[in-house]
């Protein structure tokens, strides 16, 4: 994993968005048609020259081999793995909003806004099996696609985003085993399989995590104590490590967010309750939220944690939750900062989650340009 030693590096968390022609195609196409291969190696090919093009260091393949119904499908990062493994029955229906606190003191807004925030589900994925893993030939499907759009890019460190165990578990209710904690058990062994085949192909293992975060406001808030919210996530960080422990810290990256949806994010866990927590996961590098108004004051968060020996930070400095363009200033004002408490060589710039659905096309990449610019001018405030 590329560090910020002589400036200030540059990537994103995940999900870019998808040409139409994709889209349409996962649509229209059958699994495994020859049509969709090819256009899905094409689009990869175009999203990860362009990626280069905009200047970032560290790419990915716009999780491009998720598929997807709609230009803005916000479950695309975690619903993929319900073809990828048995166990899984996929619902065609309807589902209401979320749980959680956040959803009882907004109501009025979520209701009002729900099919553009992606409360309302078409579909809905089910436990109602033992879990196996069978995606084997998914995962080097991809690998082989993002591996033949780097040729020729040596110099750019390359990731792959996957859900986590508990973002599965959170989302897709079991009908099948006895408690939850064997459930998450199960996802755990099976996305094991999935982040080994990342991890040998010689690719960065991004884990995607609201799952254990969010679950604070979805299921404890209002019920329960932090503490035993805490006591929660120490049992999913062990699953979660274990799911991580034949591949070395450093080819890891680990994103936490809080759901990313657009909506008021009133009762997000404070980060500062659970960054000694977070700490325990296993990975060379954190990405986490910092450019959204619920948490761009979390860099103080950092001076009282202090990152052990060999990892760093990736903290967003554009968002995804607003059209708003961030300039140049405002982006290098924010990596400063973060290099001010963690040192400058332990932090990489970043966006707060995946910008594909989010906000329209042209100002993702917009967002993206910008960073680079901004991690440009904060280089030449910290070097000199």
């Amino acid at each position: 994993m590329k560090r910020s030693d002589k400036r200030i590096l540059t990537t994103h968390v995940g999900s870019l968005p998808r040409p139409a022609a994709l889209v349409d195609a996962y649509r229209t196409e059958p699994p495994g048609s020859a049509r969709l291969a090819e256009i899905l190696r094409a689009s990869v090919r175009s999203v990860v020259s362009a990626q280069i093009e905009a200047g970032l260091d560290v790419v990915d393949d716009g999780e491009f081999g998720k598929p997807v119904q709609d230009a803005v499908d916000y479950g695309a990062w975690m619903k993929y793995v319900g073809a990828r493994m048995e166990g899984f029955e996929i619902r065609h229906q309807q589902t209401g909003l979320f749980p959680g606190k956040d959803r009882e003191e907004f109501r009025d807004f979520y209701l009002k806004h729900a099919v553009e925030i992606g409360e309302i589900r078409p579909v809905e994925v089910v436990c109602t099996g033992p879990i196996r893993y069978t995606g084997h030939a998914d995962v080097q499907r991809d690998i082989e696609n993002f591996r033949a759009a780097l040729v020729g890019h040596d110099s750019h460190d390359a990731f792959v985003p996957m859900a986590s165990p508990t973002s599965l578990e959170s989302l897709q209710p079991n009908e099948y085993y006895r408690t939850q904690d064997e459930y998450a058990w199960a996802l755990a062994n099976a996305m094991k399989e999935e982040y080994e085949a990342v991890a040998k192909a010689g690719f960065i293992v991004q884990v995607d995590d609201p799952g254990i975060w969010v679950l604070w406001d979805f299921w404890y808030a209002g019920k329960r104590s932090f503490e035993e919210f805490r006591r929660f996530a120490e049992t999913r960080i062990e699953m979660l490590n274990h799911a991580l422990s034949n591949i070395p810290e450093e080819q890891i990256r680990y994103h936490v967010c809080w759901g990313s949806w657009h909506g008021p994010h009133s009762n997000d866990a404070p980060l500062a309750q659970f960054a000694d927590l977070l700490l325990r996961i296993k990975a060379g590098a954190y990405c986490v939220e910092a450019a959204n108004v619920r948490h761009e004051t979390d860099w103080k968060v950092w001076r009282d944690h202090e990152l052990p020996e060999g990892r760093i930070l990736i903290p967003g400095v554009v968002s995804h939750s607003t059209n708003l363009l961030e300039t140049a200033d405002l982006i290098a004002d924010r990596i400063v900062q973060y290099a001010r408490v963690v040192g400058r060589e332990n932090v990489m710039a970043g966006t707060d989650c995946g910008l594909g659905g989010r906000v329209h096309e042209t100002i993702a990449w917009a967002k993206l340009k910008a960073l680079v610019e901004g991690a440009a001018l904060a280089t030449r405030q910290l070097w000199g």
